[in-house]
């Protein structure tokens, strides 16, 4: 049998760093950085008699993603000690929630190539974070950082309704997207605000029964988790054609070798030992507390690709992209907003801005350049203070050095050649050492005068206007 013969069952568990000024049980920075062991006191580092107190935006935040993904919303609600011995978790438990969630009951729609698909949410809850262990390169043993520890997290928890890797990249980018959008995480996942931990299964097709599952943990990047599960999925399938059985283990993906390796058997919920936590109290909501925070959520992706289409009047397939990103839709209204020509700057994103994106392995998040930058590059190109090949050149200085583009252009001498002297010259210059392109434009080749063109915006190093160009070859080849 073939892969083709099998179909892929996956459900994720996505833990997103919370945007609090503190920690979930302490008063503690919560910002990223900083020298090992200086965001941490005595309740974070777990030192006897110490007391945590819950920090009402965690519940807060929590609720506005599950009203965003379209959650029931728990009127009461309490946590829950779950216990297990990791060494970067000094208490030795984590304060997480078990029969009881914050919200419950939601779904993520996502686009697939057979069209709209809803995605499942079992839940949404709160929990704290771990610290992170600083091992030694040459195996002579391992330093704890507590910095991380009690970050507030919210764990999603999709049911397993994802079929493919490409549909687990369009659930984890939108997911993503409604995060940034109502300000609950900055999702940085090269800072680890956003991992996911993926549950792979395989079964034949037309079976009702799920496979034995594995965990792949901590995964923060979407090329990443791609490759990792047509890896996985094949190797189950592997496994099964030859006869063996799956066992349900935890594995940690290898980018440089391109594989999975067991880290340990999967734990089971029995495995946690859950118990409601003694020194905290229940949550209790009134549906004042829900309907206000419903009230004050921010727009989500849906209603901004909306307003696109239908106030601006940018295609479908524009409006998707650039709302598919906080950051790229806050880059594009911030710009169009200075350059009064919305449709120029979502052109920019959409071709120069997303290829140097993709060709520098940049999320739209790092993006260096202000929305005030690029609305002024295209002020520039409208004025007609510079060409857009030159243009082209001044994105690249501000992805390499940001400043104004107005800087850029005087520094390099890029401003835009309108001198009817200057570019008459150039035209009769390049009429005179191009005699069989100006005899075949004459024989009705028109593409000849394109190639014309190209050669006086050669010889001007792309500084000529490129309206006067076209203008006066037409003039002086018509005479």
């Amino acid at each position: 049998m073939s892969r083709e013969d099998y179909e892929i069952v996956m459900g994720l568990e996505v833990h997103a760093e919370l945007s609090t000024k503190t920690k979930i049980f302490c008063s503690c920075p919560t910002e990223f950085g900083g020298e090992p062991n200086t965001h941490c006191c005595p309740v974070c580092m777990a030192m006897p008699g110490t007391l945590p107190v819950l920090n009402e935006k965690v519940v807060e935040y929590a609720i506005k993603a599950g009203i965003a993904t379209n959650c029931e919303i728990a009127r009461n609600s309490k946590n829950d000690r779950k216990n297990y011995f990791y060494p970067d978790l000094p208490k030795a438990y984590q304060i997480s929630q078990f029969d009881m969630p914050l919200c419950e009951k939601g779904y993520v729609e996502i686009e697939t190539e057979e069209g709209k698909k809803k995605i499942r949410l079992t839940r949404i809850h709160i929990e704290e974070d771990a610290g992170k262990l600083n091992h030694d390169e040459y195996g002579r043993g391992s330093l704890v950082d507590l910095n991380r520890a009690g970050v507030p997290l919210i764990e999603i928890v999709s049911e397993p309704d994802l079929r493919t890797a490409k549909e687990v990249e369009s659930y984890l980018r939108k997911l993503k997207s409604i995060l940034e959008y109502i300000e609950v995480s900055d999702c940085k996942m090269q800072e680890g605000s956003l991992r996911a931990d993926v549950n792979v299964s395989v079964r034949k097709k037309g079976a009702t029964e799920f496979g034995t599952r594995t965990e792949m943990k901590n995964m923060n990047s979407f090329k990443s988790i791609v490759r990792a599960i047509e890896y996985e999925a094949d190797r189950q399938i592997d496994v099964l054609e030859n006869g063996g059985k799956i066992d349900q283990e935890t594995l940690r993906w290898d980018d440089v070798s391109g594989k999975t390796f067991s880290m340990r058997d999967k734990e089971d919920a029995q495995d946690y030992r859950y118990f409601p936590d003694p020194d905290l109290l229940a949550i209790k909501m009134s549906d004042e507390y829900i309907e206000e925070i419903r009230k004050n959520l921010p727009e989500l992706p849906e209603s901004r690709k909306k307003r696109y289409i239908e106030e601006i009047g940018l295609p479908e397939y524009d409006a998707n992209l650039l709302t598919a990103s906080k950051y790229l839709s806050n880059l594009f209204e911030g710009a169009s907003a200075i350059c009064n020509n919305p449709k120029a700057v979502s052109n920019w994103i959409m071709t120069d801005i997303t290829k140097e994106l993709n060709e520098r392995e940049l999320e739209p998040d790092q993006i260096p350049f202000t929305a005030e930058q690029l609305g002024n590059l295209v002020v520039l190109i409208d004025k007609g203070t510079i060409s857009s090949s030159i243009a082209k050149k001044v994105l690249v200085e501000l992805f390499e050095n940001p400043k104004d583009p107005m800087k850029i252009v005087e520094s390099k001498g890029w401003i835009q050649i309108s001198d009817e002297g200057a570019i008459k010259e150039v035209v009769l210059k390049v009429l005179q050492n191009n005699v069989q392109s100006v005899a075949d434009y004459k024989a009705g080749k028109d593409k000849a005068l394109g190639f014309l063109v190209g050669q006086a915006m050669k010889e001007t190093k792309g500084k000529a206007n490129p309206g006067m160009l076209n203008k006066m070859f037409l003039e002086e080849l018509n005479k």
